[in-house]
């Protein structure tokens, strides 16, 4: 038998009140039932923890050694059921914000921006790569707005009763390639000089693999794609072995450069979702504004006419 917080609690109980019968009626269990535990307890353990006297229990030397760990144990028990109940009560009583979204680099902004609008509130973020399992999540009532991306050529599955309304109508993807490519060297790359190359994408981010194959066989070339996660890419993409799309709100990474695509052939478009026009508006002018201080300081985003954001509501 392991020991349990429930044994602890009851060895305990037993030294605080120097009695079975006070312990017991502290536990609110009968008598009988504790020094069933006990007998129990001493035969996993294999000593005796208490000698029964006249004038009440009194710790052996086992027992002593085992309240001097137990009780630190105990207090701690005590101190963290307090402060979760503190916290549930505070959850229960502060307002909830529950915001969702795909990778971008808006993301830190906008909750910065809600943070200052709603000091009150209790702000969660939940980032996934899939568009359609935030849309589900909100449809759902896990979550109460999604900010999503929809690739060019491909349609979000989006749940009945939705609320969205378009941030971006259409935001070009750029091209993500090693720093020491050939290809670096330009401003804007052609897609047909990047035949011989492989591309890396994540099939987990819904509409991105079909778009860019898709676009790729358009402009006449044969691609070899790899599948897997972003972060692999990454690695992949500085040394060379691969290239990726990224938001042209990228600024790079090590050994990475981001270059446009001439003519700019693929493209994806950004919509916020909830439940209800008024969650949207809740939180829609500082997703904006968290949009527009990002394409700022991009390089491949400011070197072109600024793309303008919708504010028109799509039911």
């Amino acid at each position: 038998m392991e020991l349990e917080i429930r044994h602890l609690r009851a060895v305990c109980a037993i030294a605080d009140t120097g009695s079975l019968h006070k312990a017991a009626r502290a536990l609110g269990v009968a008598q009988p039932t504790l020094t069933a535990q006990l007998r129990r307890i001493e035969g996993a353990l294999g000593g005796q923890l208490f000698n029964r006297q006249p004038d009440g229990c009194h710790p052996t030397a086992l027992g002593h050694q085992l309240l001097a760990r137990a009780r630190p144990l105990m207090t701690e028990m005590t101190g963290l059921s307090a402060e979760m109940r503190a916290a549930a009560a505070y959850a229960a009583q502060a307002p909830q914000l529950r915001i969702g979204s795909t990778p971008s680099r808006v993301l830190s902004g906008w909750v910065r921006r809600l943070r200052g609008r709603y000091p009150g509130t209790e702000l969660t973020v939940r980032t996934e790569t899939s568009s359609n399992a935030l849309l589900r999540m909100v449809a759902a009532g896990q979550l109460d707005v999604a900010f999503v991306h929809e690739m060019e050529g491909t349609h979000l599955n989006f749940p009945p009763g939705l609320c969205q309304r378009v941030l971006l109508e259409r935001e070009p993807l750029c091209l993500a390639l090693a720093e020491h490519c050939p290809a670096a060297g330009h401003i804007s790359v052609r897609l047909e000089d990047l035949a011989d190359e492989q591309w890396m994408m994540d099939r987990t981010a819904d509409g991105e693999w079909e778009s860019l194959y898709r676009t790729l066989r358009a402009a006449g070339l044969t691609p070899r794609l790899l599948h897997g996660d972003y972060s692999t890419a990454a690695l992949l993409v500085a040394a060379g072995e691969v290239l990726t799309v990224c938001q042209v709100t990228s600024i790079g990474w090590d050994g990475v450069a981001v270059r446009r695509l001439e003519g700019d052939p693929i493209g994806m478009r950004w919509l916020l979702a909830a439940r209800t026009e008024a969650e949207v508006d809740a939180v829609y002018r500082d997703l904006a504004a968290a949009y527009r201080e990002v394409a700022e300081r991009a390089p491949t985003y400011s070197a072109t006419t600024p793309l303008p954001l919708s504010p028109r509501p799509h039911g």
